[in-house]
C-alpha cells in the first residue's frame, strides 16, 4: 500500500482531523520545523564571513571568553525539547521516534508564543544513566533544556541529575508547567473565596510527575505540609504506608486517619486532580467545604465534569485542562514565557523563586482589565476576573511581557541571572514587540466564529475539496455549511470520501430550489436595464451556482459565501457583482496578508481594480488602515511605485500623488507617504537616511499598489517563492460577505475563507 492510499484510509477510519493531520505533516517539506539562516549567504564574501576563514574570529573570542557565545551564536535563544517518548500525553509509552511529531509541535509552540528557537531531540533509551549521559554534554549548544513526556519516577531522577551536572535551565514541563499554571489559578481562587493558603486543606489525586510538582510548588508558596493529602491508585499516602511507595511519594506522606480519596475529600477546601476520568463523584464534591475549589485536570477528560460539579455545588470554582470550559489549565501559559525570561538573563537554572514569580504574574494578569482584542477572541464569554476567569487565556498578547519579565526579575533577585537587565520597563516593551499580532487576530477570528456559528454557502458543492472543507467547517463548530449542487452527486462524492455524517449540513440544488422565483426577481431588478431578459436571468439563477449562492446571501437565506476552486477569480467576482452591491463610500478590493518571519505586511489591491483612480487609491488606503488596526497593527501606509518621491515624471505616478494630497486634505489618523519603491518602504533605516522628510516612523506594513498588474504579480511571487505565508486575496468592500479563493486552493484555504466570510457576517451584524 502506498503512503498516499494509507493516508486516505486513515482519513476515512479516523475522521477528517486525523487524516488531514497526516496530510499536513507530509505535504511539502515533511514535518513542522526547518532551519533558516538569519544572515545573507549569497556571495563568496557572505560565505567567507559565515564560515571559513572569517568564522575563526568569533571562535577565538569564545575560546577566550565562553560567555561571548551568547553574543556570537544562537545559543542565547535556543532551547532543546528532549524526550524518550515514555509518557506521551494520551498515547503512553510510544517510544522515542514516535514521539517526534509531538516534540516538533512543542518546538513550534516555543516559537509561536515566545519567539524562542527550538530543536527537538529524541533519545532512544529508557535507561536513566544512558539518557542523562546523552543530554549532559549538550550544554554548549543550548541555552536551556525542556524535558518532555518522560514517565515517572524516572523523570524526577533525570531532571535532578541534569540540574546538578549542567549550568543552564533544565525544566520538565509535564511537572512544573502544570504546577505553575494551576498555582496561578489557585492564588486567584483563594482570593475570590476569602481564604489564606496557610489555612486550607488540600487534596491532590494522582502521584505522577505533575501531581508531585503541584504539591511541592504550593508548599513552597506557604501551604503547611500537614494540610495537603496526596492520593494515588491505592488511596491516601499516609505515614507508615509501605505499599506502592517511593521516595517522592514518601516526602508527602502525612498523619491522617483517611485512607481513601472519598474520606480525604470530606471538608477539603481544594481538590487538584491529575489522575483519570471519573475519579471524583458528586458525593465527594458535596462533602467538601463551602465554596470548594476543584481543579479537575485529567486529560482529555477531567476527574469530574463542571456540569456534574455545578449540579451539586453552585458555589464551586472549577478548572479543567480542556479548552471548551472556562479556566483552562494550559501549560502554554507557562513554559514559553518562563524560558523567554530565563534565556534573556542567561539564567543558570530555573529555581523555585522563578516558578513562583511566573505563577504570581499569571494570577495578577487575570485580575487586570482584559483588552478588547482578547475579549473579541473569546466572544462567547465575558472575560472578567471572577469564578469563571481565574487564569488568563492562551491567546492573551500580554502574557509574554507579564510572565517573562517576572521570571527574569526573580532570576536576578535570586542570584541565578548572569546577565541582569538594567531597564525592566524597556525590556517589557521589547517583549511586547517580539510577536506579530496577526496570529492572535486570526485565532480571535476563529474563536469568535465558533462562538457565533454562521450559515455559509460553499458554492462548488459537488467538488471533493469543497465537501471536505464544508465538513471541517461544520466539525470545528464554525456553523452550518450549505453545499450548492446536485444532491445525488454530492452524496456520491461524500460516500467515496467515507463521510457518513450529514447532520448540520445542507445541500441545495439550484435548478430544483423553491427559492428560484424571489432570487430571479432580485437579479432581474438589477440587470433588466443591462440588456438581460427575465428568461436570461432565470437561466443564470438555475444554472449558475455562484449567482444562486450570492442570492442566498443577498436575501438573507445564508450569512456568507465561499467559491473559486473551479473558475477564475474574475469570472466568480463578475457573478457575485450581479447580485451584491458595493458598500457605500467603499471600494471593492482584494487584499493579501503576507505573514513573514519579521512581521506582517498587507498588500492592496491584489484582485479587483485594474488601474485605481486617485480617489480609489485614497479609499483603499483608508480601508486597509482600518483592516490593519483590526488585526492589531498600527498602520503605516506606503504608496508603491518604481520611483521615489518624484524621481520620474509619468502619468501613472501622478495618480499616486493625487491620492496622497486627498489623504492630506482629509487629515486621516494614520501614517502614509509615497510614492516610493518597495525596498525603500520596507527598509526604514534606508528610507530615513535617504529621505529624512518621510512621514513614516517605521517600516511600512500596508503597501498600496499602483495597479492590479503589479499587485497580483507581487502576491503570487511571494506565495510561490516561499519563506512567507500569504492569506488571500481577502475581499473587502462588498455589502455582503463573499470570499473567492484561488483555483489551486487547499481544503484549509477554503475553511479559512469560509471563516473570513462568517466573521464578515458577524462584523456587519455588530455595526
Amino acid at each position: 500500500m502506498t503512503s498516499k492510499s494509507s493516508e486516505a484510509m486513515v482519513s476515512n477510519e479516523m475522521g477528517d482531523l486525523d487524516g488531514d493531520s497526516l496530510i499536513m505533516h507530509r505535504t511539502g517539506r515533511p514535518g513542522k520545523i526547518e532551519i533558516v539562516a538569519t544572515k545573507p549567504l549569497v556571495t563568496q564574501r557572505d560565505l567567507a564571513l559565515a564560515y571559513s576563514p572569517g568564522v575563526a574570529a568569533p571562535c577565538l573570542e569564545i575560546a577566550k571568553d565562553p560567555s561571548t557565545a551568547y553574543d556570537y551564536t544562537v545559543r542565547g535563544n535556543l532551547v532543546a525539547v528532549i524526550s524518550n517518548g515514555t509518557a506521551v500525553l494520551g498515547l503512553g509509552d510510544i517510544g522515542a521516534l514516535a514521539s517526534k511529531p509531538v516534540m516538533e509541535g512543542k518546538a513550534v509552540l516555543f516559537k509561536r508564543f515566545a519567539d524562542v528557537d527550538c530543536i527537538d531531540i529524541e533519545v532512544d533509551t529508557k535507561d536513566v544513566d544512558q539518557f542523562v549521559n546523552a543530554v549532559r554534554y549538550l550544554g554548549p549548544t543550548f541555552g536551556g533544556i525542556n524535558l518532555e513526556d518522560i514517565k515517572a519516577p524516572e523523570c524526577f531522577i533525570i531532571e535532578q541529575r541534569l540540574r546538578e551536572l549542567m549550568d543552564i535551565p533544565i525544566f520538565h514541563d509535564d511537572q512544573h508547567g502544570t504546577a505553575i499554571v494551576s498555582a496561578a489559578g489557585l492564588i486567584n481562587a483563594l482570593h475570590l473565596t476569602g481564604r489564606n493558603l496557610k489555612d486550607i486543606k488540600m487534596v491532590v489525586n494522582g502521584a505522577g510527575a505533575a501531581s508531585i510538582a503541584c504539591i511541592e510548588l504550593v508548599k513552597a508558596m506557604g501551604l503547611p505540609h500537614e494540610n495537603a493529602i496526596l492520593c494515588d491508585t491505592k488511596g491516601v499516602i499516609f505515614q507508615g504506608r509501605t505499599e506502592g511507595m517511593n521516595q517522592w511519594k514518601s516526602a508527602h506522606a502525612v498523619r491522617t486517619k483517611a485512607r481513601t480519596l472519598e474520606e480525604a475529600m470530606k471538608g477539603a477546601d481544594v481538590f487538584f486532580g491529575l489522575s483519570v476520568k471519573g475519579a471524583v463523584t458528586k458525593e465527594m464534591v458535596q462533602s467538601m467545604a463551602a465554596k470548594p475549589i476543584i481543579f479537575a485536570m485529567a486529560n482529555p477528560d477531567p476527574e469530574i465534569t463542571p456540569e456534574d460539579v455545578r449540579s451539586v455545588r453552585a458555589d464551586a470554582i472549577i478548572a479543567t485542562g480542556r479548552s471548551d470550559y472556562a479556566n483552562q489549565i494550559n501549560n502554554v501559559l507557562g513554559f514559553p514565557y518562563i524560558f523567554r525570561g530565563a534565556l534573556d538573563v542567561r539564567a543558570s537554572t530555573i529555581n523555585e523563586e522563578m516558578k513562583v514569580a511566573a505563577a504570581e504574574a499569571l494570577a495578577k494578569l487575570a485580575r487586570e482589565d482584559v483588552p478588547d482584542e482578547v475579549d473579541r477572541a473569546y466572544s462567547g464569554r465575558r472575560l472578567r476576573y471572577g469564578p469563571e476567569y481565574v487564569v488568563p487565556v492562551p491567546f492573551d498578547p500580554r502574557l509574554i511581557s507579564a510572565v517573562s519579565s517576572a521570571v527574569a526579575e526573580a532570576a536576578m533577585k535570586s542570584g541565578v541571572a548572569r546577565k541582569p537587565i538594567a531597564d525592566m520597563a524597556e525590556y517589557r516593551r521589547d517583549l511586547s514587540g517580539r510577536l506579530d499580532p496577526t496570529s492572535h487576530w486570526l485565532q480571535s477570528l476563529f474563536d469568535q466564529v465558533k462562538s457565533n456559528p454562521q450559515r455559509i454557502v460553499f458554492a462548488e458543492g459537488e467538488e471533493e475539496r469543497t465537501i471536505r472543507a464544508a465538513v471541517v467547517f461544520r466539525d470545528n463548530g464554525y456553523g452550518t455549511p450549505i453545499l450548492i449542487g446536485r444532491e445525488e452527486q454530492v452524496r456520491e462524492t461524500m460516500k467515496t470520501l467515507g463521510i457518513t455524517d450529514d447532520s448540520n449540513l445542507e445541500i441545495h440544488n439550484a435548478r430544483l430550489s423553491t427559492r428560484n422565483s424571489p432570487y430571479t426577481d432580485l437579479v432581474y431588478s438589477r440587470l433588466q436595464r443591462d440588456g438581460y431578459l427575465r428568461r436570461d436571468v432565470q437561466r443564470m439563477v438555475n444554472q449558475g451556482r455562484n449567482v444562486f449562492g450570492a442570492c442566498m446571501v443577498a436575501i438573507g437565506d445564508a450569512d456568507g459565501m465561499v467559491t473559486g476552486i473551479t473558475r477564475r477569480f474574475p469570472e466568480c467576482y463578475a457573478d457575485v457583482k450581479r447580485v451584491i452591491d458595493v458598500e457605500p463610500d467603499r471600494v471593492p478590493m482584494g487584499y493579501s496578508i503576507v505573514v513573514a518571519r519579521h512581521g506582517t505586511v498587507f498588500l492592496a489591491d491584489t484582485a479587483i481594480n485594474e488601474t485605481p483612480s486617485p480617489e480609489e487609491l485614497a479609499t483603499i488606503a483608508r480601508q486597509m488602515a482600518r483592516n490593519a488596526r483590526q488585526m492589531g497593527h498600527e498602520p503605516r501606509v506606503a504608496f508603491l511605485s518604481f520611483s521615489n518621491f518624484g524621481s520620474r515624471e509619468i502619468e501613472r505616478i501622478d495618480r499616486i500623488r493625487k491620492a496622497i494630497r486627498i489623504l492630506q486634505a482629509e487629515k486621516v489618523d494614520f501614517e502614509f507617504d509615497g510614492e516610493m519603491q518597495a525596498d525603500m518602504a520596507l527598509d526604514y533605516e534606508l528610507l530615513r537616511e535617504t529621505y529624512p522628510f518621510c512621514r513614516l516612523t517605521g517600516p511600512a506594513n500596508v503597501l498600496v499598489m499602483p495597479g492590479l498588474h503589479s499587485a497580483h504579480i507581487s502576491s503570487r511571487l511571494m506565495q510561490r517563492l516561499g519563506g512567507v505565508t500569504v492569506i488571500g486575496p481577502v475581499i473587502d468592500g462588498l455589502a455582503k460577505p463573499v470570499q473567492i479563493v484561488q483555483m489551486g486552493a487547499t481544503v484549509s484555504d477554503l475553511v479559512n475563507h469560509a471563516a473570513l466570510a462568517a466573521y464578515g457576517a458577524l462584523s456587519r451584524r455588530r455595526k
